[in-house]
């Protein structure tokens, strides 16, 4: 039996706060966005010419104690440690002594994209033999498919209208590597995965040789040479904002721009942020994200 604590912390005492929780013994502490789901998120990895600004304006410490702790007196040492004046309100809620193993397990089902393609968890056997499963395991990269953002950019490659067949594809901030990874399946000769996180591109090249396809890797650092017939991107806003001359200049001629990572009340920034090398529109919405879409005409220049 354990009982697990949340409170919110200021920004500049989050970390130290972490730090303290665990010498006053906390079992495991993490530090999460208060603001997660909101447009008030704020993306936690660096991008070409981005400079990280700390922790999350609002950050909240989630510590898991053993059940016979004595958590208002551990809360208050640790409150001293971190030079807190005051300690955050705080919830306490009791976890029961549990196979979490088989716990996570049951909470990852396959995911259903489209009739052609599935995501399968590696202990789960193919819903569908004759449609296309890539067997990935939730980690600590980015992307299971469950997420409306990575579904959605998972339909578009799905679509028969495009297809993917003979394409070349960069995914930028690839994450686990499962749109590469469903591009190359999907038929595409030749896909990049770009991320900044070095244990993004290692969980990534785990996946892509776990479902036998040949997806290049490189870091975010790296220069990045060419263009692709399909650049997709599921970030947030922010990043992608920042990012709109560098991924604008990778689209081939006669090619496609995805993005997603977008909620619906943002998508006319990102919008205007391309407008100056490539029309985007509104393609898809689900759960209040969005997926832009934008066809690279030939006419309109692309490099910056």
């Amino acid at each position: 039996m354990w009982t697990s604590v949340t409170l919110d912390a200021p920004a500049d005492k989050a970390e130290a706060l972490s730090e303290a929780l665990m010498e006053t013994g906390a079992l495991s502490v993490a530090i999460e966005d208060a603001d997660a789901g909101t447009e008030a998120e704020k993306p936690q990895f660096g991008e070409p010419g981005h400079q990280p600004g700390g922790l999350w304006d609002r950050s909240r410490v989630v510590a898991l104690f053993d059940a016979g702790t004595d958590v208002p007196q551990a809360l208050e040492s640790a409150r001293t440690l971190a030079g807190l004046p005051c300690l955050p309100e705080y919830r306490c809620e009791p976890l029961e002594e549990q196979n979490w193993v088989e716990l996570t397990q049951s909470q990852f089902d396959p995911i259903r994209i489209t009739d052609r393609l599935w995501i399968v968890p590696s202990w789960h056997a193919s819903p569908d033999p004759g449609a296309i499963s890539i067997v990935l395991d939730p980690g600590m990269a980015f992307g299971t498919g469950s997420h409306p953002t990575t579904g959605l950019c998972l339909e578009w490659l799905c679509d028969r209208k495009r297809g993917s067949i003979g394409e070349t594809i960069l995914d930028y901030g690839c994450g686990s590597g499962i749109l590469g990874i469903a591009a190359a399946m999907l038929g595409a000769t030749d896909v990049l995965g770009v991320d900044i996180d070095v244990q993004a591109l290692e969980a990534a090249r785990f996946n892509a040789e776990r479902n036998r396809v040949t997806m290049r890797l490189q870091h975010s650092g790296q220069a990045l040479d060419g263009t692709f017939d399909v650049v997709v991107a599921n970030i947030l806003t922010n990043p992608l904002r920042m990012l709109a001359p560098l991924l604008a200049s990778r689209v081939a001629p006669g090619g496609w721009l995805v993005l997603s990572g977008i909620l619906e009340s943002q998508a006319e920034t990102v919008i205007a942020s391309y407008s100056p090398w490539i029309t985007l529109k509104v393609g898809a919405v689900r759960e209040g994200w969005v997926r832009l879409e934008g066809h690279h005409d030939g006419a309109t220049p692309t490099r910056c």
